[in-house]
């Protein structure tokens, strides 16, 4: 019988809706810790400051329809070129024991191609503390002066830290802290140097001064050591000079090939050679490290990448202990390496008989030129295309346009570039078919459920992705399949212009609670189908105020249709259905499936079993309604199924003055193993509740369970009743009741009204005797 339903599944006609959904993206970032707000040059921006090493994350909170994009990108600062030149797409970013020199502006840009992408940055700055340095003045650049006797010296040190001025010095002549005197002059922040930059100047140089100054840094807080720097002072000194041989100011390797950087210096004694980058700041070398010394003063590079192009600079370093001012030489490395184009795929779209102009551009490449360009046609070679006199001279794409956009001319285009080192590829698929449907997400209460069946509806809404861009959309095809089932039925859904941003809609009917669907929507125009879109819908109870229309909750949504626990009862309800039952739960009690009779659907039950007790009650509270109306009727289905049953009671909490709970209807006792219907009359005179109060029974054979409760205004439905017949007076009629299970104690004070002779009489005998009724 599902297989059936589905298939008799209606589609009701469509309703579009003229008002655009489409929102442009927004966001906003946030991060763990604090940030704050920094002026500098009379501009103030956020500031977050973390530690070397910490993790790092920064999250991009977006909204807007479609679903915005996210790039994180970082501008330049302290950022390491691999970063910079690959964005991560995510909402959020994390860095991993972040280093100082990926501390920098930080950008995060969402887009969904509705108005201007939102562009969010905050600057982070990491706490470290690294590269001492030392600095000897004066700086004797002839190679044959030597440091004298009676001249003055002053030796500087520096540490770079963020933040710098947290840096404190301390100096040592021999392993002693230095003593200042009249010719020994210690200064914390010299103003001849760089900020925070700390000096020991020696007056009249003695002989007495020769000896080994150590600098020592400290940064509190800081989860480095202390930072120390030796030089040694004494009368057989030579300054070093540096240089690059001739013919080895620029290297030119390709990719993957080994390289080798050369410097040569001289001095006395011959200091070692420290390599670094120059255009990139705080760039890395290929070894990892922002520094590496050589000996022989060449840097060999084993398989070079693009990315190690560029100017490096080799420098003196200190060496047994001293050092001047660091002597420095450059040298270029160009690595060729092969082209790289944009796009390197495209989705073409174009009305039918339009024409489009498909374009490779070089992005980056070494040589920066298109040696040659070729393109093809679902893979045959076509005919060069004319060449532009402006593109002759600086090739830097290529173009290749079509006359007209047809069926025969649709399909893939590749236009292969080449720069002499190697090629690349942009790839075109070409076509008029129409993009596909944004299925809208924000719909409010899409779910309706109907009353007296185990079936909704839902309401399919959706905006056409650029339908302008090809030929007008003459209708849709919809599909819709209960998932795990391989039928679907198939539908076309004619429908007029359609506008950019314009909202349709329709209405899909007979969905089985609390089943899932799988719906394909495709468009067509004259071209034939074009992009289809797909989605899962899912049942969810709706939670209404009660109403003229339809509120029966069938428990299928975890949400219950807002109901709760109540915490002052000794146990709760418990949602269940026949896959979840506990297979070892106890038998002859409780319902084997829900009120529908299928497995999937679900009702709420109590479980009576150990540790409960004899007279524990457990109660299951409805959301707070607000009385619009004298009348209203509660109906349900319930089941009261085992020799131990206690009592089911439902009872109405007023919210007018406080909280107070009043009985409404009450049954006790084995009622068969069967759902039966109750139509339960109330009248409250303010704002209300109502709850389900299950009460446990002598022993675990006391399962009671409830289904498809209705609130709705008006009095409860009185149905046409034979003469013979009865009708209850606690609520229930006698039709609703199963014949043969009527037992005394049908609910408290029972009495049966007869419709024939105007009497009441109280339930101590079976009603019915046969079947025409008489009592």
């Amino acid at each position: 019988m599902e297989v059936t339903c589905l298939l008799l599944l209606a589609l009701i006609p469509f309703h579009c809706r003229g008002q655009g959904v489409y929102a442009p993206a927004q966001a906003q970032i946030v991060h763990a810790g604090q940030a704050c707000v920094v002026k500098e040059d009379n501009i103030s921006e956020r500031v977050y400051t973390i530690r070397e090493g910490d993790t790092l994350m920064l999250q991009c909170l977006v909204t807007g329809h479609p679903r915005p994009q996210v790039r994180w990108t970082k501008t330049a600062g302290s950022a390491s070129d691999k970063f910079q030149e690959t964005s991560v797409f995510n909402e959020t970013l994390r860095i991993e024991r972040i280093a100082r020199t990926q501390g920098g502006r930080y950008y995060c840009k969402a887009e969904n191609g509705v108005g201007v992408p939102a562009i969010k940055s905050i600057r982070v700055d990491v706490q470290s503390m690294k590269n001492a340095t030392f600095q000897i003045t004066p700086d004797v650049i002839k190679e044959s002066e030597n440091i004298q006797l009676g001249q003055d010296l002053k030796l500087s040190c520096h540490v770079d830290a963020v933040p710098q001025e947290k840096v404190t010095y301390q100096w040592f002549k021999n392993g002693k802290p230095a003593r200042m005197s009249k010719r020994l002059l210690v200064t914390r922040n010299d103003p001849e140097l760089p900020a925070v930059t700390s000096s020991l100047e020696l007056i009249d140089l003695h002989f007495s001064d020769y000896g080994t100054y150590l600098c020592m840094a400290s940064f509190p807080g800081a989860p480095v050591p202390d930072l120390s720097v030796e030089v040694n002072i004494s009368s057989e000194t030579v300054p070093p000079t540096i240089s690059v041989p001739k013919g080895r100011a620029v290297v030119t390797v390709r990719e993957g090939s080994p390289a080798e950087l050369q410097c040569e210096v001289r001095g006395k004694p011959r200091p070692p050679v420290l390599w670094s980058r120059v255009d990139k700041e705080a760039a890395l070398l290929p070894s990892g490290l922002p520094l590496e010394e050589t000996p022989d003063g060449k840097l060999r590079l084993e398989r070079v990448s693009r990315d190690m192009s560029g100017t490096y600079r080799c420098q003196t370093a200190r060496y047994n202990g001293f050092n001047v001012r660091p002597r420095e030489a450059q040298v270029q490395l160009n690595v060729q390496f092969p082209p790289e184009v944009e796009p390197s795929s495209q989705d073409v779209r174009q009305a039918l008989g339009r024409p489009v102009l498909l374009r490779c551009s070089l992005l980056r490449g070494s040589p920066q030129r298109i040696a040659s360009a070729v393109w093809r046609f679902k893979g045959q070679l076509l005919p060069p295309p004319p060449v532009v006199p402006a593109a002759a001279e600086a090739p830097d794409h290529a173009e290749l346009r079509l006359d007209a956009v047809t069926r025969d001319s649709s399909g893939s285009y590749e236009c292969s570039v080449s720069n002499d080192v190697g090629s690349a590829a942009c790839l075109f698929q070409v076509s008029a078919k129409a993009y596909s449907p944004e299925f809208y997400f924000d719909t409010p209460n899409p779910t309706r459920s109907h009353k007296l069946s185990k079936n909704y509806s839902y309401v399919l809404q959706w905006t056409q992705r650029e339908p302008d861009a090809v030929d007008p959309v003459l209708n849709y095809r919809l599909s819709i399949r209960q998932l795990n089932q391989h039928n679907a039925v198939v539908k076309a859904i004619p429908v007029r212009r359609v506008e950019k941003g314009q909202l349709l809609e329709y209405i899909l009917t007979d969905l089985r609670v609390p089943h899932s669907y799988e719906v394909r929507l495709t468009p067509y125009t004259t071209f034939g189908a074009g992009d289809m879109a797909s989605r899962i819908i899912h049942y969810t109870e709706p939670i209404n105020s009660p109403n003229l229309s339809d509120n029966t909750c069938h428990f299928e949504d975890e949400k219950i249709c807002g109901y709760t626990q109540d915490l002052t009862d000794n146990f709760d309800w418990t949602r269940q259905n026949a896959l979840t039952q506990n297979p070892k739960r106890s038998p002859n009690t409780g319902p084997p499936t829900d009120i529908s009779g299928t497995p999937e659907g679900y009702y709420m039950f109590i479980e009576t079993s150990r540790p409960r007790e004899l007279g524990d009650r457990a109660r299951l509270v409805s959301p707070l309604y607000n009385a619009s109306a004298k009348f209203y009727c509660v109906s349900f289905f319930y089941h009261m199924y085992g020799k131990h049953i206690g009592s089911l009671n439902l009872l109405v909490r007023s919210r007018n003055k406080g909280a107070l709970d009043t009985h409404a209807w009450s049954l006790s006792g084995n009622k068969g193993n069967v759902w039966q219907q109750a139509h339960v009359p109330i009248s409250p005179s303010g704002p209300f509740q109502i709850i389900f109060e299950g009460v446990r029974g002598p022993g675990y054979l006391g399962d009671i369970a409830i289904d498809d409760v209705t609130l709705k205004k008006g009095e409860c439905p009185r149905k046409q009743t034979d003469p013979n017949k009865g009708i209850l007076l606690c609520g229930l009629d006698s039709e609703d009741l199963h014949p043969g299970l009527l037992p005394v104690n049908l609910c408290p004070r029972a009495f049966v009204h007869s419709a024939n002779t105007n009497q009441t009489l109280p339930l101590w005998k079976p009603l019915f005797n046969g079947r025409d009724g008489q009592m």
